[in-house]
Order: structure tokens, then C-alpha cells, then sequence
């Protein structure tokens, strides 16, 4: 294995130009090498930052996302086995998206969080085979690369409000809680509503969100 050739306190110039791989270098710094872990750490905090960008949590500071994100990485380290099928990074991202919902649904479960929600913006936004998503409401054109993306707070707290405005109570909250990949009986468990209720439900959410849409369309033709 690539990590045994590497003895702990290595300097960080020697990380960059080794060649070890990804893989190899989690063992090292599973060894207690400082170094190592704070290449893996700065190697993938863009790619934490640009997982976070995916996330609102309405009433919480980005950063907060960030440094959830960044937990998920650090347990990533910890817990990556060298025999498992799956490459250190499809199990970073893992474990950063993992960390980063876990936190948001803790969030949501207090009484007092606006809304009690939290948005995946990259969720088509009324059904899986519309391609149109709300970062493309935000962006007002189509995203193929998260890294590419750049959101400002006051574009995120413009959506919150816009879709708080056009939505009723119900429909918001079936509209989050689809969002956050629940089958349409597990919303109606939620919210304690036949699941016809829940249908129709986000039947009006798509018609009031293609209108939304159309209309924004036309503001910035």
C-alpha cells in the first residue's frame, strides 16, 4: 500500500509531489500525520463548499452548512476503509451529504426555526421528471456545474419570501417535506391528511410555481 512508503510529519511541499492517491493518503493521516490531514481538508473544501451551495436552511448562516460539511469530511478520514469498493471521494461525498441533511433535519425539529424546513435546491421542483429546479429560479438559467454556482444570501432570502408569498400553509409544507425526498404517504402521515389531500396539494404548487416562473421569465426577457 502507498500510505506505508510515507512516515508520519511529512512536510506539506513532499504531499503535494509524492503522487500518492487520495486512498493512500487517508491512511497516513489515519496514522496521526498532521500533514496529511490538513492536505485532505484543504483538498476537498471547495468541493464541501460547492456540496453546502445545495442546501438552505432557512434561519441559518451559511457557514453554519459549511462547517457541517466539513465535519462530514473529517468523519470521512476517520471511518474510510481501504477495501471498500467505492473511491475515497464517492465516499467523502457521502458522508459530507449525509452530515449536512442530519444537521438540517436536527434544525427543523425545533419549534422555533422559520418555516421548519429546509430547501435541496437541486430537487426538481414539483416532480422528478421536470428538469427545472429552484436553483434555476435563482439563476434564471439552467446549472451544470455546482462549481460554477454562486448565490447570494439576498437572491435566497428573495425565493424564501417569494414562494412563502404564492403558497398557502399546506402547500408549503408539502412542498418541503417533498423536498426532502418523502413519499407522498409519508406526507400525509406527517401532516396527518389523506394522501389525495397531498396530491392535490402539489398539484397547486406546480401550477402556482409555472406561473411564478412564466412571469419571472417575462421580468427578464
Amino acid at each position: 500500500m502507498e500510505a506505508v512508503s510515507l512516515s508520519a510529519g511529512i512536510a506539506k511541499e513532499a504531499i503535494e509531489d509524492c503522487g500518492v492517491t487520495d486512498e493512500g493518503m487517508v491512511e497516513v493521516a489515519k496514522d496521526g500525520d498532521i500533514d496529511a490531514l490538513e492536505y485532505l481538508i484543504r483538498k476537498y473544501k471547495n468541493f464541501v463548499r460547492a456540496k453546502a451551495r445545495s442546501y438552505f436552511l432557512i434561519g441559518a448562516d451559511r457557514e453554519d452548512i459549511i462547517q457541517e460539511g466539513m465535519i462530514g469530511l473529517y468523519k470521512a478520514i476517520r471511518d474510510y476503509k481501504p477495501d471498500k469498493l467505492a473511491s475515497f471521494r464517492v465516499f467523502a461525498e457521502l458522508c459530507i451529504t449525509r452530515q449536512i441533511i442530519t444537521a438540517i433535519k436536527t434544525a427543523t425539529r425545533q419549534k422555533h426555526i422559520p418555516l421548519n424546513s429546509y430547501i435541496s435546491l437541486n430537487k426538481p421542483i414539483y416532480d422528478e421528471e421536470s428538469d427545472r429546479t429552484l436553483l434555476d429560479v435563482i439563476s434564471g438559467h439552467k446549472i451544470t456545474d455546482p462549481e460554477e454556482l454562486v448565490i447570494s444570501r439576498e437572491e435566497l432570502i428573495h425565493i424564501e419570501e417569494t414562494i412563502g408569498e404564492i403558497l398557502s400553509s399546506l402547500e408549503w409544507n408539502v412542498l418541503t417535506l417533498y423536498l426532502q425526498g418523502r413519499s407522498y404517504q409519508e406526507i400525509a402521515y406527517d401532516l396527518d391528511r389523506h394522501v389525495k389531500s397531498i396530491d392535490n396539494a402539489l398539484q397547486r404548487v406546480k401550477r402556482k410555481l409555472e406561473k411564478y416562473l412564466e412571469e419571472r421569465d417575462e421580468t427578464y426577457a
